[in-house]
Parts: structure tokens; C-alpha cells; sequence
């Protein structure tokens, strides 16, 4: 008989606003109780604490210090954090197989052996009080949570392999436990094939159908959103005929036949598959519970700005819980700002450069090998003036309690659009904490750059911080961060459609015409004239690239862009090489206060230098999985 005196892994795992009691009087029992496993389905109670077991193993990705649970912001070409962190292995390319990152494989196989077993006994649950429809719900979002727990591999690993409704025996010998990979393509199709059956699902409710108390749970769109992004990554370059990985077979076996010595990625390009991600995203798009967030004042600020801070808006498609900003508003707010302020999650000056001028054009299109800007001189972008200053007003309204004020700031964040405003937080300006405001200076000795608490690109995240309270009293506000959302849905369709148009494969009536439908209301919510009416010369492949840019902005710091770059692979331009910030290493000169911000500062200067090989665009298998399982092979390059 098989005894459990406690649940060590068991976590009273909240999903959003979710009113889920409490797990203490389940985990308080005394020590001499045993709870046998054929117990557990006795009671309506443990079984669902057993379903929350098994949704634990979901990440959370934005509580605690950024940086300190995963790579996808630290290691990304639009992010920089001051601190030391396993995200610098990935930077510097210090990372092999002994020394794996935020490994977290044995973690999702784990939640994946957990979910099966409650699949696989839910039904069995024999307490009278508990109804047909909770077994099926607690079902059908433990499935959802596993086909989930493959999709996170899949993102870092690429194919790996599936387990189905197997319960590894861990008394079994070592070599009974060997497993070779998946293919690609059957990985895809498996987490595809358990979505949609999560979706058809009648257990599986509608957005818009679901009561409050149980908002954050998976819905159909939620299902559908996964498949999008899968089918959108499947189609990309890295996995579709990717020839680094021609060679990355299956060792041969005869106890797994039908996978011994196969290839593990597609060796061949397949177009098609974007027509496969676009009809996927217009899945999603079809769905009448979302649509994109507006405040209803006509205000792009507002309207940007509230996606994240107004909760559980109709554009949220799945949700990191709903959490007290306390975790962003720490790691974002500067250190010169009155209570706890650790000020050292910021842009880089590549998404600086990212954004479009208020006319709608993107000013810089690219870089020199000084790293100064590369200018479009339609958008009205000076390079030759871009740091020195002019007094004009800054765009304060709406997404805080202050009104547009006067600024003297240099001419690089003068007329940009409205998202830039949100998002980027450039020093020698006010940062607004309910009605205070502190002026802020990040060159050295300045109150905004102290110790390994600092700005290291010269640049903070203005975007997951609620101004309109003051964290130096204690306030910090509730963010809903969003995992899925309608606008990602929107850039997914319209990448696709460009793309198909590109390689010649036909599109249903209409697709066309409602991509750059979407594009212009993504646009138009963010304050800026149709991609259209802005480049109206623009071909096929200038547009791809354009919605490229449109996607690093629009979703800037929503854990994207690690993945974005890596499966365009273009990843060895953006995440190698030599990153900019501003010179944060000026020091205050003389007779200066902290708040002031001397003219040395404002210069590009090389933060750090990155980087990226061809094998880094996916995870290694630590080798410890590898000693143990003789049938693993390992990723390319490692």
C-alpha cells in the first residue's frame, strides 16, 4: 500500500481571483495520520487540492525579483537587468550542459506525471457532495496544464518526448525508463490535438461565460491562443526546414521502431504552415469575448496603458494571475524614489530605438558599426541632434495624476509615439508616483544609479508600475500580466497573411483585407495613422519586417522577444555582439546635485557585449538527463 503523509510539492495555487480555500487544514494534519492514495478520491476536498497539486507546476513568472525564474527578459535584446543572474550565462554564452540556466525540465515533467495521475483517478472521486461538472472541469484544466507543461519545453527544447497517459515507474530499472524524442511535428501535433479537445470541451468555458470567482482558469480562447502561438513558431524559420538541424536524428533502436533513427526537426520548408498559424490566429480573432482594450476617451496613453493596469479587461486572453505590482513596481522604480526601489530592470537602446515617431514612421532603421543610428529622414529624426535639448512638453496625462508638463530633455524622445512614453522611463525627468514626483538622475553618483541597484542601460521600464499611486507609501496597485492577450493574436495573423503573400500560397477571401484591418486598429489604439498610409510603397517583405518592429514594441517586455528573435533567427544580429545603453559610468561633476544629470551622460556607449552561437537558439538537455536516458539526443551544437 502506498502511503502519502503530506503533499511536498502541494502549493495552493491561485489562479488569478480565483476563491480557492486554503490548504492549511489539509497540510496541518497530525504526524501519525497516514492518508492512503485510494483515500484522496474519498473526498471532494483532497481531490481538488490533488488538481491544484497538479497545476502548481505552472510558472509564475512575474512574482519575485525579474530575472530570478527564467531568461526571456534578462537574455533578450530588449531588456537589460543589473542583477547577477543565471540569464548572464546566456549573455556571455557561459552556459553548457553541466551548467543549464533555469532548468526546469524535471520540473514540467513532473507537473506533466502529476496531471496524469489526477486524470487518470478524478473520476473515481466517491464523495457524494461533489458534482459531475467539478470532476470535469478539475479534468479537463489538468489536460490543458500538461499539454501546457509540453508547449514551455517545446519553446526552449524543441521536440521532446511525449509521454501520453504513461506513468513512468521510477522502481523501474534505468534502462526501462529510456526515452528517445518526439519529432517536431509530433510534438505539435499532440499539444494541438489536446488543445482543441480542451476547447471543444463543454467543461471548457467561454471568456465571457466564466464567473468572476473563477477568472484566470484556461477557457477555449485560452486553448486556442496556445495553438496560435504554437503554429505560428512551427511555421517561423528555426522550425520549419532549419538546415542546422538536418542532421539531429533519433539514435536507432529497436525497442522504439517507429522513432529509431528518425529526424527529429523537419528537414524540409513547408509554406503551407503559415496558412496553418494564420487560420489558427483567426480562430482566436472569431471569438467575440475579446477585444482590444480602450479606456473610451479616445486617449492612446490611456488605452495602451490600461491593457496591463485595467484587470481583467476584455483583451486578456490568459493571465499570470492577478498579482500586486509589488514584484515589477521594485525592480522598475528608481532607487531615488522614497521606500523600496531597487530601479534595475530596463530598456536597451535597441527597443529605444524601436519605437515610431508620433507621425508614425520608424525613425531608425538601423545601426552603424559605432552603434550610432542608421535614420529614415521622412520620420523627422535628427541623428546629428538626437542628444541635444529642447524644452517641450512631456505626454504625463491620462496615465497618471499629473497633467503634460514642460521638459528640457534631448531631442531622441521628443515626438515619439504614445507607447514609448509608457513603456520607456529615460532619466534627467520625473518619475510620477501618485501626486509626487521625483526628478531623476542615472549617471554615476546620481540618486537613480547606487551600488548593483541602478539603470544599467540608462533606461527603466515605465509600463508594469501604477502611477497613479505612490509606492513610497506602501502603494504599488494590481496588474493582471498578460501570458495571452488579443493584440499578440492580432500581430500572429497578420505575420502569417505577409508571409503566405510572400511565398505565393492562396488565402481565403478576405484574410488579406482584415490583416491590415487589425494593423490599423493595433495602430490606431497606440495613437499612430494605418502602417498603410505611413509606408503606402511598401512590398511584401518591407511589411513583414515592419510588423517584426510592430511586435517588438507593441509587445515590449510581455516575454516575446527571447523567442521572437530566436525563431526568425535572427537571433546572432540582435542578441550578439555589442548592446547599447547610455554612458551611466558619467560621473555628477562638481557642485552638482544627485537629481542632475550632467551632459556627459547622454552618449551611446557599449553596455555590454553578447554572445549568441547557432547552437544557443535552443536549450541544451543537461547531462544529467543525458547519463540517464542513453536514448536522448542531445540539441544541435552541444
Amino acid at each position: 500500500m502506498k502511503y502519502i503523509n503530506q503533499f511536498k510539492s502541494l502549493i495552493c495555487f491561485a489562479f488569478g481571483a480565483l476563491s480557492l480555500s486554503s490548504c492549511e487544514d489539509f497540510l496541518d494534519r497530525q504526524e501519525d495520520e497516514k492518508l492512503t492514495f485510494e483515500k484522496i478520491w474519498e473526498s471532494r476536498h483532497t481531490t481538488r487540492q490533488y488538481w491544484l497539486n497538479a497545476m502548481s507546476f505552472l510558472p509564475n513568472d512575474n512574482g519575485g525579483f525579474i530575472g530570478d525564474s527564467d531568461p526571456y527578459l534578462g537574455a533578450s535584446d530588449e531588456c537589460t537587468i543589473a542583477y547577477d543572474r543565471q540569464y548572464r550565462l546566456i549573455n556571455f554564452g557561459s552556459w553548457n550542459p553541466s551548467n543549464v540556466p533555469y532548468y526546469k525540465m524535471d520540473h514540467y515533467y513532473r507537473g506533466i506525471r502529476e496531471c496524469n495521475v489526477f486524470m487518470q483517478n478524478v473520476y473515481n472521486c466517491s464523495d457524494p457532495l461533489v458534482t459531475k461538472d467539478q470532476l470535469d472541469e478539475w479534468y479537463y484544466q489538468a489536460r490543458f496544464a500538461r499539454a501546457y507543461y509540453y508547449f514551455l519545453m517545446m519553446r526552449d527544447y524543441g521536440p521532446v518526448f511525449l509521454l501520453g497517459d504513461e506513468l513512468l515507474d521510477f522502481t523501474a530499472t534505468t534502462e526501462a525508463l529510456y526515452r528517445p524524442r518526439n519529432t517536431w511535428e509530433q510534438c505539435v501535433d499532440y499539444v494541438v490535438d489536446e488543445m482543441t479537445q480542451c476547447a471543444e470541451s463543454s467543461a471548457v468555458l467561454e471568456q465571457s461565460e466564466l464567473p468572476a470567482a473563477k477568472w484566470g482558469l484556461a477557457t477555449k480562447g485560452t486553448c486556442y491562443a496556445v495553438i496560435s502561438r504554437l503554429k505560428l513558431y512551427s511555421a517561423r524559420d528555426l522550425f520549419n526546414g532549419n538546415s542546422l538541424y538536418q542532421n539531429v536524428k533519433n539514435p536507432v533502436t529497436n525497442d522504439f521502431p517507429e522513432l529509431s533513427g528518425v529526424n527529429l526537426f523537419p528537414t524540409n520548408y513547408d509554406a503551407n504552415k503559415w496558412l496553418q498559424a494564420a487560420e489558427a490566429a483567426k480562430k482566436v480573432l472569431d471569438n467575440p469575448s475579446y477585444e482590444l482594450y480602450r479606456a473610451g476617451n479616445g486617449n492612446p496613453y490611456e488605452d495602451y496603458y490600461g491593457v496591463t493596469h485595467e484587470t481583467w479587461n476584455k483583451e486578456l486572453i490568459w493571465t499570470d494571475r492577478y498579482n500586486g505590482l509589488f514584484s515589477w513596481g521594485v525592480n522598475t522604480v528608481p532607487t531615488g524614489v522614497a521606500g523600496t526601489a531597487y530601479g534595475a530592470v530596463g530598456p536597451t537602446q535597441t527597443l529605444v530605438d524601436a519605437y515610431a515617431m508620433n507621425n508614425g514612421r520608424y525613425p531608425i532603421t538601423g545601426h552603424n558599426n559605432d552603434g550610432s543610428p542608421i535614420v529614415d529622414p521622412a520620420s523627422g529624426y535628427d541623428a546629428n541632434t538626437e542628444f541635444e535639448k529642447s524644452t517641450w512638453q512631456y505626454p504625463a496625462s491620462r496615465w497618471s495624476n499629473f497633467d503634460q508638463y514642460d521638459i528640457d530633455a534631448p531631442n531622441m524622445y521628443k515626438d515619439r509615439e504614445p507607447r514609448f512614453y509608457v513603456t520607456v522611463f529615460f532619466g534627467g525627468n520625473y518619475w510620477l508616483h501618485g501626486n509626487a514626483s521625483t526628478m531623476i538622475s542615472f549617471a554615476k553618483g546620481g540618486n537613480g544609479n547606487k551600488s548593483h541597484d541602478y539603470a544599467k542601460s540608462g533606461y527603466l521600464c515605465n509600463r508594469f508600475y501604477d502611477h497613479k499611486l505612490n509606492s513610497a507609501e506602501g502603494q504599488w496597485g494590481n496588474i493582471t500580466f498578460p501570458i495571452f492577450r488579443l493584440g499578440e493574436i492580432y500581430l500572429n495573423f497578420i505575420e502569417s497573411v505577409l508571409e503566405c503573400k510572400k511565398r505565393g500560397v492562396a488565402l481565403p477571401n478576405g484574410y488579406e483585407a482584415l490583416a491590415m484591418e487589425k494593423w490599423a486598429d493595433l495602430r490606431d489604439r497606440a495613437g499612430l495613422p494605418a502602417i498603410t498610409e505611413v509606408y503606402p510603397s511598401a512590398t511584401t517583405e518591407e511589411l513583414i519586417e515592419l510588423c517584426r518592429q510592430e511586435r517588438q514594441v507593441e509587445l515590449a517586455f510581455e516575454r516575446h522577444r527571447y523567442f521572437d528573435t530566436r525563431t526568425w533567427m535572427i537571433a546572432p544580429q540582435t542578441d550578439g555582439g555589442n548592446i547599447y545603453g547610455l554612458n551611466v559610468e558619467y560621473p555628477l561633476e562638481p557642485g552638482m546635485q544627485t537629481t542632475e544629470t550632467p551632459d556627459g551622460f547622454w552618449q551611446r556607449v557599449v553596455m555590454e557585449t553578447r554572445v549568441f552561437q547557432d547552437k544557443h537558439y535552443l536549450y541544451p538537455f543537461s547531462q544529467r538527463e543525458l547519463d540517464r536516458n542513453k536514448l536522448l539526443t542531445q540539441n544541435y551544437g552541444w
